[in-house]
């Protein structure tokens, strides 16, 4: 009967260090709470400030947001050098593009092993450099049914939004949302399918 007990024991610590699970999706608008569901635009981020203020948010005076955003982009690339994934900067904004697979299980909207991994490096991150807004933008291929596109794409992005969530990143600063199939970074050839099926994460500063 002991042994049978000390079984039991290493098998449930076994079964506990699994990899990440998205949580239940009745959870989501909980987990989810003070982040954007839209674009991040001039006027959005106008509206959301005062949210983000008295959720304890913190802003960059203007002649620090170089030097902190040339900062955390070299964080993002040193942490963050893995196939399918590219960090660039758009004007004074960061961008990480992630193609699916790099991140999610091929036949599966989970997060993969890999993906958890990886997500863990950018939430890291993200906590980190916390004065900051994140668009969470999702994309997919080529779809005849661009509301099925649409869907998708929302889905990558709100599962990613939803692990970020759960590793110290706080929502208020999250604009989340699904682009279909609009904005192809390929072909549509089996591999730029795969290509254009892709998050984009996008790190915009929070001036005072």
């Amino acid at each position: 009967m002991k042994k049978i007990s000390i079984l039991c024991a290493l098998l449930t610590m076994l079964c506990s260090c699994g990899g990440y699970k998205t949580p239940e999706r009745g959870t989501w608008d909980t987990i989810l709470k003070g982040a954007s569901f839209g674009a991040m635009t001039e006027t959005s981020k106008v509206a959301k400030k005062p949210i983000y203020l008295g959720a304890g948010g913190k802003t960059l005076e203007q002649q620090e947001v170089a030097t902190y955003m040339s900062a955390l982009e070299i964080e993002l690339s040193d942490s963050l050098r893995k196939p399918g994934i590219q960090i660039t900067r758009i004007g004074g904004d960061a961008l990480v593009v992630m193609v699916r697979d790099a991140f999610m299980s091929l036949d599966h909207p989970d997060i993969s092993s890999d993906g958890a991994d990886t997500l863990n490096q950018l939430s890291k991150v993200l906590a980190k450099y916390d004065r900051t807004y994140i668009e969470i933008a999702g994309y997919s291929d080529a779809m005849r049914d661009q509301n099925s596109a649409i869907a998708f794409s929302f889905d990558m992005a709100e599962r990613v939004a939803l692990f970020m969530a759960q590793h110290k990143v706080k929502p208020v600063r999250m604009f989340v949302v699904g682009r279909g199939s609009a904005r192809p970074i390929s072909d549509q050839t089996n591999i730029g399918r795969l290509m254009n099926r892709r998050v984009e994460i996008r790190i915009s500063p929070v001036t005072r």
